[in-house]
């Protein structure tokens, strides 16, 4: 929570801007609107008068980023709540002036609009940057701009062709629409030759792209061109630099940045391409733009108003060849830079070497970039935002406008939150359905205990994060299956159950019952209504007993599990107590009479839901306490790691079609998602006994199966139904998108 504004802050700030905050993408991640919102809050940060400056940073995946003091909240991209979350927080704390970075894609919600839910509740002005105007615009997208612009009090635009564009497509008043640079870094005009000892490129000419890597920047028309260039420059190296974008990366893999490998090894000039696949600090940044002789932007869309990758180049003073997007047409007029048309390869190698072949037309270029880049460094960008908030604020004292904020709440349960959309479709009012075609729910098999126990789990957990109501909704429906699946004559839960409502046995596997012991003592020990959590604890007591004839290690393990969840409530419960302490005295004992020092489990094959044992371990390790319980967890659990992640922390997860044998048999499909996802809880666990930064990563690359980080680089996570395919064959993911997989 942000401290109180400073009351006194007037007397420094004769324009009334002393409090402001930024919405955006922030670094660490690695973004460049997460760069430019650094350094404009850096820049804010530098202006006198300014008390405060903090940043509400938008994240895109479910273990955040570690950011730095500035970022005050994070808005998970696509939780709606949290939007409406954070315009609270900024009128709480009483902000001047909110400056929103937009770009489309960073927000979520269909074409970004959920930041429009942040923007309704503001009661402070809304300063709106934006990173892409877009002339013809689909539907959505002209919906979502036409209400930002409307409830801002400025839009900022950082090409003049966009103040047109805003006018002529969308009716933006002129008198709305501020001009203020892209800035750059403040670097001195030098000889090229000055940095290029620093990274190994003496007696070289220095050809450079920088910038995440994506197939829309076009790189491959650069090495098309090269083989002109080369033949008359030998010397010529070609660097590209910066990472493989990171959306690119999770749903493609370097695919990309391989097949720009194998062109320039096709062409004859690999030895001409030095690529640089990382992220690189401002300072190695800079040096790089610095050491280059020509710097080339071959994007290939026109569409592009902004470009900071060229702003560097040009505020840096380089020449600069690059095909005619509509900011690099603004930014290298009147002799700036070199234009060639869109794709065509032989044409920017003539520009190349035209302007290798003049030197005093070349270096005449680069001063005219240079002045021009005077008015664009950070410094004096910062300066410009500050006197805008500070023009915004004069004309809301001499013209208030009454604020209208929208009753969010309503607009909060009509929309429900997508993650859950997949659940609500497989459940009827019986329960969950097993399987899915597609991703519409199939009833020849009907329901069981176990997907029911894991649905439960799901919600309880999902409500704890967002006390959603239609979460809880859900949580009965299941808990109701499961009331009813427990047959008090037997002590045991039925798993399987017809689409008519018939069961069809009287006892299910011992595995159903430890799932089903392990969702009921997560429904007693998680928030949620007191009678849910009621009739949870009695059924957990009533079921519980039965654990203590099992001999399969998964249901001591989901059962342990279950334990723990359940002793959150009820810590004193010596009979809970008891069974958990047999339980996993049986779970250790089996891995200290089956395992070896190459075989450190407790079977002969490594089969499902295999994270859920060494889990059981570490988890009774820490609380009965036994060291040597959880000394035996953390190792098995190392292992299956060092089976299932590669090197380069690829997961590589068993298959079902024959596991993994103690005699070195491996089926390396089908692969379950719900191996993936006991990976990662255990994982999880591991940090929180430990505390060890490794079992974080581990858990990051294994939540990435879902998402790409796998052998055959598919996503299984459909973006599009919040569910999850069933499986990882050697084609690709299945289609279907069943129970146990969502």
């Amino acid at each position: 929570m942000a401290p109180e504004t400073d009351l006194h802050a007037e007397e420094v700030s004769l324009d009334g801007v002393h409090n402001v905050s930024l919405v955006g993408t922030y670094v660490p991640r690695r973004c460049g609107i997460g760069t430019f919102t650094k350094d404009l809050h850096d820049a804010l940060a530098m202006q006198e008068g300014l008390k405060r400056v903090t940043v509400l940073a938008i994240d895109d995946r479910p273990e955040s980023y570690p950011y730095p003091e500035e970022v005050a909240f994070q808005i998970r991209d696509t939780q709606r709540r949290d939007y409406a979350t954070a315009a609270d927080l900024l009128n709480i704390n009483q902000v001047n002036v909110a400056f929103i970075q937009h770009e489309y894609g960073i927000y979520g919600g269909t074409d970004g609009e959920l930041v429009l839910e942040l923007v309704r509740g503001l009661t402070m002005p809304a300063i709106a940057t934006l990173h892409t105007v877009l002339r013809e615009p689909s539907r959505g997208q002209e919906k979502v701009l036409r209400e930002l612009a409307e409830r801002s009090h400025r839009l900022v635009v950082m090409s003049r062709l966009a103040t047109h564009i805003l006018q002529d497509v969308y009716d933006v008043p002129t008198e709305k629409v501020a001009f203020i640079p892209h800035g750059i870094p403040d670097v001195p005009f030098v000889d090229p030759a000055y940095y290029k000892g620093t990274f190994g490129l003496e007696g070289h000419t220095v050809m450079l792209t920088f910038g995440l890597l994506s197939p829309g920047k076009g790189v491959e028309t650069a090495i098309k061109a090269l083989p002109k260039i080369v033949a008359k420059h030998p010397k010529v190296v070609f660097v590209i630099l910066g990472a493989t974008h990171p959306q690119v990366l999770k749903q493609e893999g370097n695919a990309y940045r391989d097949s720009l490998e194998r062109l320039a090894e096709k062409l004859g000039v690999r030895e001409n391409v030095l690529f640089h696949n990382r992220f690189v600090s401002i300072e190695e940044l800079c040096g790089y733009i610095g050491a280059s002789d020509i710097y080339v932007t071959p994007y290939l869309n026109e569409a592009q108003i902004v470009s900071g990758t060229l702003a560097y180049a040009v505020g840096a003073g380089k020449a600069v060849v690059s095909t005619p997007y509509w900011y690099a047409q603004e930014m290298l007029a009147d002799g700036r830079g070199r234009l060639f048309p869109f794709g065509d390869a032989d044409a920017l190698g003539s520009e190349v070497l035209d302007l290798l072949a003049n030197e005093l037309e070349r270096n005449s270029m680069r001063m005219k970039a240079y002045a021009l880049g005077r008015s664009m460094v950070w410094p004096a960008v910062g300066q410009a935002y500050k006197a805008l908030a500070g023009e915004v604020l004069a004309e809301m004292r001499s013209h208030p406008v009454p604020v209208s904020l929208p009753k969010r709440a309503a607009e909060r349960a009509a929309i429900p939150e997508i993650s859950l959309e997949h659940l609500r479709a497989l459940t009827d009012d019986t329960g969950i359905l097993q399987h899915a075609t597609y991703a519409v729910p199939e009833r020849d098999h009907g329901y069981c205990t176990d997907d029911n126990a894991r649905a439960l789990v799901a919600v309880l957990m999902y409500h704890d994060l967002h006390r959603d109501p239609a979460a809880l909704r859900l949580a009965n429906t299941y808990m109701a299956f499961l009331l009813h699946a427990f047959n008090p004559e037997t002590g045991r839960f039925r798993n399987f159950m017809s689409y008519d409502r018939r069961w069809l046995e009287e006892s299910g596997s011992e595995d159903s019952h430890g799932r089903a012991l392990w969702a009921l003592g997560t429904a007693t020990g998680i928030r949620s209504t007191e009678s849910l959590q009621t009739l949870a604890a009695w059924l957990f007591r009533e079921s519980m007993h039965a654990a203590k004839s099992f001999t399969a290690p998964r249901a001591w393990a989901f059962t342990i599990v279950g334990i723990h969840a359940y002793l959150r409530k009820f810590e004193g419960d010596t009979d809970a107590r008891r069974l958990r302490h047999t339980l996993s005295e049986r779970l250790h004992g089996m891995f200290k009479k089956h395992g070896a020092k190459d075989w450190p489990w407790c079977e002969d094959a490594v089969s499902y839901a295999n994270a859920r044992l060494p889990l059981a371990l570490i988890l009774s390790g820490q609380w009965i306490p036994a060291p040597e319980m959880v000394e035996c967890g953390l190792k098995a659990l190392k292992w299956l790691l060092q089976q299932q992640v590669d090197d380069a922390g690829v997961v590589h997860l068993i298959g079902n079609d024959g596991w993994f044998t103690r005699d070195g048999k491996r089926a390396n499909f089908d692969q379950q998602p719900i191996e993936a996802m006991s990976l990662v809880e255990a994982c999880a666990e591991a940090y929180r006994c430990t505390q060890e930064p490794v079992w974080l990563e581990r858990a990051r690359q294994c939540f990435g199966w879902f998402l790409g980080n796998n052998e055959v680089q598919a996503t299984l996570y459909d973006y599009k139904t919040g569910g999850c395919r069933d499986g990882l064959h050697p084609g690709g993911p299945s289609a279907n998108e069943g129970a146990e997989s969502t």
